[in-house]
C-alpha cells in the first residue's frame, strides 16, 4: 500500500468515526498530493509524496512561529497538532548523532578536504547521503553541522 492509499483508507475510517479534525487534516493531505500529482501528469511514488507532506510540515512550523508572535495560541496549538498528525505518516527522521556522523563521512571523501568555502558542496554531499538512505533531514540543522564541521578544520 502507497502512500496516499494509507492516506485515503485513513481519511474513510475518520469519517466512519466522525473525527472533524483528523479528517480536515487528511483531506488537505490529499488535495496538496493530488495537486501535485496533476502538475506532474503522473501518479506521485512515495518519495514524492513524502517531499509533499515535509512542505507541508514546514509551512505549518512557520505558522505556529508567526500565531505565537501575533498572540494567537489557539491557531498555534491547531497547527501543532496538524504537524503530528502529518509526521505520522513521514519517515523516521535522523537523529543529530546521525547527522553529524553523515556529515563527516562527506567531508572525509571530498578531496581536497573542504573548507568553510565549500560548504554548499559539501552540504549537497550530505543531503545525497540522506535521501539515498530513505531518511528524513531537517535541512537547517544538516547545515548548521557541516558549518560547526568545517569551521572546526
Amino acid at each position: 500500500m502507497t502512500l496516499a492509499e494509507k492516506i485515503t483508507k485513513d481519511m474513510t475510517d475518520a469519517m466512519r468515526a466522525r473525527d472533524e479534525f483528523r479528517l480536515g487534516t487528511l483531506r488537505m493531505m490529499k488535495s496538496a498530493i493530488k495537486s501535485k500529482e496533476i502538475d506532474k501528469r503522473a501518479p506521485l511514488d512515495d518519495a514524492e509524496t513524502v517531499a509533499v507532506l515535509s512542505t507541508m510540515i514546514k509551512q505549518r512550523k512557520e505558522s505556529v512561529e508567526q500565531f505565537t508572535k501575533g498572540g494567537r495560541p489557539e491557531l498555534a496549538g491547531k497547527e501543532s497538532r496538524e504537524i503530528a498528525l502529518i509526521e505520522g505518516y513521514m519517515p523516521q527522521s535522523a537523529s543529530a548523532e546521525e547527522i553529524a556522523a553523515t556529515v563527516k563521512a562527506a567531508i572525509t571523501e571530498m578531496q581536497p578536504p573542504p573548507t568553510i568555502k565549500d560548504m554548499g558542496t559539501v552540504m549537497k554531499a550530505a543531503m545525497a547521503k540522506f535521501a539515498a538512505s530513505g531518511q528524513r533531514v531537517d535541512g537547517k540543522l544538516v547545515s548548521e553541522t557541516v558549518k560547526k564541521e568545517l569551521s572546526a578544520k
